[in-house]
């Protein structure tokens, strides 16, 4: 039904406004409104695309989720839902195990460019990672600072201090919380706001940035300053479908564009977080820096985790563990990253 749903919007949209003659025009979806700094990065790129190919090439932006899912936005554009999309591979239903897991693979990756250069090493040394993502040609790939742990109500000092609580996470750290005594769940990002506002989870993980862009100070009173590693996945893709359909020109303009939007996401990553900052020191959220003993043990048990869920992927007939090694190989120190073979 929400995919006929769907359709139905972009055929009539298509009908309200005529494209002029030698014009391409691209759909794009998102489930984030046009302020959001996400949208923010799509927009530059959307100007780069229009402005690079003297434009032949209109992008036309479908906002706050009227055409994709945030669980189902793979399978949506390949069906042609939107010619271009946010996607969410961490999220979804099925299909994508070993994009999901290594995300849980980027420790000593800190910084939003180390995070998609290690992305890339380990989709050119795992085959696997571009069987998930058949029938979709990726756009960019995001990264993110690194977050920490916002809670509604519970002040949180130490690691101690999590046990009992709900916490919402994604896949990879949803073992780390469990050895920690946490109750974890998983659930799309667009979700959070509700479900801690009524209690049903206690907090999540997120950078300072949601404090503003998902209104986070609305809703909770203390940050956690661990620093959790951050994993980068394609986050924009276009149905290869589609791809093929175009011209030789207009595919090198938008090959062209995966670096500008790439760097247009840091860049607006970056800029958030001070933001939040600033809404959260004026919603007045406390702010609690973890012991260096606290990180030391956090990082042991993530790295211990994510080496086990890579072995986990076996199940699915995945060779997790190589991935996991092409990963550690690639981190050559603290944000020095160096794709090699790893397996």
């Amino acid at each position: 039904m929400r995919l006929f749903a769907a359709l139905l919007i972009l055929l009539l949209a298509a009908c309200a406004r005529p494209v002029d003659p030698g014009v391409t025009e691209l759909t794009y979806a998102s489930p984030y409104s046009p302020n959001h700094p996400f949208s923010k990065a799509d927009q530059e790129w959307m100007a780069f695309v229009e402005k690079r190919s003297d434009g032949r090439i209109r992008i036309r932006p479908v906002w706050s989720g009227a055409l994709l899912s945030s669980d189902m936005s793979m399978e949506e554009l390949r069906h042609g839902v939107a010619d271009i999309g946010l996607i969410t591979p961490i999220y979804v239903r099925g299909g994508t195990h070993l994009i999901r897991i290594q995300s849980g693979f980027y420790q000593g990756a800190d910084s939003v460019e180390s995070q998609v250069a290690l992305y890339g090493c380990i989709a050119s040394a795992n085959p696997q990672v571009g069987h998930e993502l058949a029938g979709l040609k990726v756009l960019a790939v995001q990264g993110g600072t690194l977050p920490g742990l916002v809670t509604a109500n519970r002040q949180v000092r130490s690691l101690d201090d999590i046990k009992g609580l709900r916490i919402r996470a994604p896949t990879e750290l949803l073992s780390v919380l469990d050895s920690l005594g946490a109750d974890p769940v998983n659930m799309p990002m667009g979700e959070v706001y509700s479900a801690m506002a009524k209690g049903v989870i206690d907090g999540v993980i997120a950078p300072e940035d949601t404090f503003k862009s998902l209104h986070f100070a609305e809703i909770s009173k203390h940050f956690y300053q661990i620093a959790v590693p951050r994993g980068a996945y394609p986050a924009r893709a276009m149905s290869e479908k589609r791809w093929n359909a175009l011209s030789e020109a207009d595919r090198q303009v938008l090959t062209d564009g995966i670096v500008v939007w790439e760097a247009a996401l840091a860049r607006q990553v970056r800029a958030a977080v001070e933001k939040g900052k600033a809404e959260a020191v004026a919603a007045k959220v406390t702010f609690n820096p973890a012991s260096v003993a606290d990180q030391q043990r956090f990082d042991a048990i993530y790295l211990r985790d994510s080496e086990a869920n890579a072995r986990g992927l076996a199940a699915y007939g995945i060779d997790g563990e190589a991935a996991f090694r092409s990963a550690r190989a690639a981190v050559k120190g603290r944000d020095r990253i160096t794709c090699g073979s790893g397996t």
